[in-house]
């Protein structure tokens, strides 16, 4: 018995998750920026919902927080400087570094992942061997540097999350994948891994639902693993800050 996992289509592209205890069946929604997707799953599975966790203030990730929080009587976990700075709707508990909370008998720990946004976290499942990174660590990619720094972005992927076993799902914030990849084939040609995990994506995806929220599983490419990133993902192959901090600025133009 562990977690069950619920990926959620949100919005255009985003993933909103519902995390669920599979002995108490307790449950926590992470990254909701739409209140009716996540209500009509939380009924589908009869989740007992306890938690809303945010990984940063980005109204894709967290709009819908303050109808599900009076809906559910539920808490809203978020960087414990995004409730000093007031800019996560509905938060009402700061986390940090080492932080744990649970989830039914499931027991989650924070990780500050700053750059994205300088109050970014994500959510670690070691015995689910989950880890969910929102904006920072995409399947293929990561994301744009609107408040952080190259070594702050290079200390997240490549230290922290890198640190990971290479078995642990990546739960991200977007359907990016085959855009990502796209570019990563321009970092690394000639890495036949990145042209094999396209090649597949694109597959994947070719028969992708027009309306995101009638997506099912098998047009998604989330989850990924910490071994598929380091193989593939070029800001986590990157040697050093400076040089991630180029790869994103050709990312940005790309």
């Amino acid at each position: 018995m562990g977690l069950t996992i619920e990926r959620i289509p949100t919005f255009g592209d985003n993933y909103t998750y519902l995390v669920i205890c599979d002995e108490t069946h307790d449950a926590a929604i992470i990254d909701a920026p739409e209140e009716d997707p996540v209500v009509a799953r939380v009924e589908a599975t009869g989740a007992n919902v306890k938690l809303i966790l945010s990984t940063h203030h980005h109204f894709d990730h967290s709009m819908a927080n303050p109808q599900l929080a009076e809906r559910y009587g539920a808490p809203v976990y978020g960087h414990v400087s995004d409730k000093e700075q007031d800019r996560l709707p509905g938060q009402t508990i700061g986390v940090d570094e080492g932080d744990t909370f649970t989830v039914g008998n499931q027991t989650g720990r924070v990780l500050f992942i700053p750059s994205h946004t300088t109050g970014h976290v994500a959510y670690v499942f070691d015995d689910a061997k989950a880890v969910f990174t929102g904006d920072m660590l995409f399947a293929g990619g990561c994301g744009r540097l609107f408040e952080g720094n190259a070594q702050m972005m290079y200390d997240a992927l490549c230290v922290k999350l890198a640190a990971l076993p290479d078995d642990f799902l990546v739960y991200c914030g977007h359907e990016y994948t085959e855009g990502n990849l796209k570019f990563a084939l321009t970092v690394e040609p000639e890495n036949p891994e990145i042209k094999e995990r396209f090649d597949k994506v694109v597959a994947l995806r070719a028969n992708a639902a027009a309306d995101w929220h009638d997506a099912t599983p098998a047009e998604m490419t989330i989850p990924s693993t910490i071994a598929e990133e380091k193989a593939t993902n070029p800001f986590m192959r990157a040697p050093d800050a400076g040089e991630l901090g180029r790869i994103r600025e050709l990312k940005d133009n790309f």
